[in-house]
């Protein structure tokens, strides 16, 4: 459920007309719901009431510091992925002890901070990033807390570039090799081993991979505790999935329902890594229809938005749905069309092939379920500013983001002065 819907002719945001956001800061841009973000973040906190457990929302799917702000307030932590993020999330008011730190590559830097700022722990991938983080910790005299990633070879039945949880995939370590690795973790002297982490891919639709998974791992947690390793947290990472077309997946109260009588006696603290799930259907990117193209083969809408600003049609072939902004356009005779943008790639489009209402030039267009994995993956391509980000709250809306100029595209680069030499 989200709060973007039509109200009196044309698309609202809350009580905000995406239009006087559009009129006022100009196009492309993207825009968030409040009430939705608090609203999704509550749906899933609630639905572990009955559970001890930590919340640490996935900021790699959208690190803006209002809405790690909102996050912080409602009692959530965050996710992590580098020293980048934990700047951020500690910026944004994120509890250093609500941060968990993941990703297979933490540089010795990364870790350090992490360290100083006293995150709850690290989710470590490898031998030889267990051995890394000890050296880290010894070296400023703490103890790291670290729960390893296990791989329990599950098909999430997603994407494959983002399905983590399977042998060829480069995150965790091998389930048969999980125990070797927690004895050898175990012996060292500056890591403290607190739990067990398994993540197995995003935008997953379905609760059954998230049962399979968490029976490897509550059977290695018995083993575990059976060798003297206290295990403290479960870390059953994030993935559920998202309404971006036809999909229907699971709430958090299903996914709650199911793995609860695998988790409810374990007698740990579970750590949940929810992202899109929270914040994909909160977020917008408006758009306004620049020209049409009539191609031999195919007909072409070009509009101001482009792959620079939201990647995920050109990366994964990814759908959102596209809505005109007036709500009499729907009306209107449908034709197949492209929805391309001014990026110099043919891979450059927000939609292909769809069936729309006709588009006229100067309107806008709302590309739905865009506020995860949308300006958080945006670039500087074809020396693009990047988009503004608005934040509606209410009859509100508040600019999160400024819309960068051309000055700050070219912020940090220097041209030696051998270049400047005259002959």
């Amino acid at each position: 459920m989200h709060s973007f819907e039509y109200q009196h002719g044309e698309l609202y945001c809350e009580q905000v007309p995406v239009s006087r956001v559009a009129k006022e800061l100009g196009t492309p841009c993207y825009i968030y719901s409040h009430a939705t973000l608090v609203r999704h973040f509550h749906a899933y906190d609630s639905a572990f009431k009955n559970i001890p457990h930590v919340i640490a929302f996935a900021m790699k799917a959208n690190s803006n510091l209002a809405i790690l702000r909102i996050m912080a307030k409602e009692g959530s932590g965050a996710d992590i992925v580098s020293g980048g993020e934990l700047f951020r999330a500690l910026k944004a008011g994120v509890p250093a002890s609500k941060i968990v730190f993941a990703g297979v590559g933490k540089s010795p830097d990364e870790i350090r901070d992490a360290l100083k700022a006293d995150i709850l722990m690290f989710n470590v991938e490898s031998s030889a990033e267990i051995h890394a983080i000890n050296e880290v910790a010894a070296s400023v005299g703490k103890k790291a807390r670290i729960a390893l990633r296990i791989n329990p070879d599950v098909d999430p039945k997603t994407h494959p570039y983002i399905s983590t949880g399977m042998k060829k995939s480069k995150f965790g370590i091998a389930s048969d090799r999980a125990l070797e690795e927690y004895k050898m973790a175990s012996s060292l002297s500056h890591t403290d081993v607190v739990g067990v982490h398994a993540h197995i891919g995003s935008q997953l639709t379905d609760v059954t991979p998230f049962v399979d998974s968490l029976k490897k791992v509550v059977a290695l947690i018995d083993t575990l505790k059976g060798q003297g390793i206290n295990i403290r947290y479960l870390n059953i990472g994030g993935g559920l999935g998202i309404t971006y077309s036809e999909e229907k997946p699971p709430l958090p109260q299903d996914l709650a329902e199911a793995i609860s009588p695998l988790v409810k006696d374990l007698g740990l603290t579970l750590v949940m890594e929810p992202g899109r799930v929270i914040v994909g259907n909160a977020g917008i990117l408006l758009t306004r229809a620049l020209y049409e193209k009539a191609g031999e083969t195919k007909h072409f809408v070009i509009v101001d938005a482009a792959m620079n600003d939201l990647i995920r049609p050109s990366l994964y072939g990814a759908y959102h749905d596209i809505r005109p902004v007036k709500e009499e356009a729907i009306r209107r005779t449908k034709q197949t069309v492209d929805i391309v943008g001014p990026v110099c790639e043919s891979g450059d489009f927000l939609a292909k092939d769809r069936l729309l209402p006709n588009v006229k030039p100067g309107e806008l267009l709302a590309v739905m379920s865009a506020g995860a994995y949308g300006f958080v993956m945006a670039s500087n391509y074809n020396s693009r500013p990047r988009v503004p980000e608005v934040l509606v709250n209410g009859g509100e809306f508040h600019v999160i983001r400024e819309r960068e100029t051309c000055d700050d595209l070219i912020r940090g680069e220097r041209i030696p002065s051998f270049l400047n030499e005259t002959e």
